[in-house]
């Protein structure tokens, strides 16, 4: 008995793989060795959306965003995350825990206006807080998704393909 095995050939000599994408993405700044570094992240972050953060007080036309801590009459800690330091909104920009603080940080970066050759400054008083990292996070990873779109299409206009349908459904 002979048994003869036809070997189909195969056009696709350019495959898209979790690798190559990652590889990609590591280029821009955005692959898995530098989610596992928190500065990584936030050096990725800030320089993507044109962002510096500062701790020392600026003039007011120097920064575009502001967190910090106030104390009230009664001696209570609050705190104010606002675009205007000079017009403070209690409904809006005063926060009583700072919980949510990183939530204001992801905003004012997501829809504010900065620019990577001329970075816009955001004031916040403690550098270390944990609420920036959990911000930086977020936006990274939303970033990291964009660029993970724009980088399968630019394979595939290169001439790249999935090794089967099934793993672009």
């Amino acid at each position: 008995m002979i048994f003869i095995i036809y070997l189909k050939k195969t056009k696709m000599s350019k495959v898209i793989t979790p690798e190559l994408i990652n590889e990609r993405l590591e280029a821009k700044g955005f692959g898995d060795k530098q989610m596992q570094d928190d500065e990584s992240i936030r050096e990725a972050v800030l320089s993507h959306y044109g962002y510096k953060l500062t701790s020392d007080w600026p003039h007011r036309e120097d920064a575009e965003f502001y967190i910090y801590e106030e104390s009230t009459q009664d001696g209570y800690s609050v705190y104010i995350a606002t675009a205007n330091p000079e017009r403070i909104s209690i409904s809006e920009d005063v926060h009583y825990y700072d919980h949510d603080l990183g939530d204001a940080l992801a905003d004012a970066i997501r829809y504010g206006n900065g620019d990577s050759e001329w970075p816009e400054t955001i004031y916040i008083d403690d550098l270390d807080a944990t609420f920036i990292d959990e911000a930086m996070q977020t936006l990274f990873e939303e970033a990291s998704v964009e660029f993970e779109n724009e980088i399968i299409k630019q394979l595939e206009e290169e001439g790249y393909e999935y090794a089967d349908a099934e793993a672009t459904a």
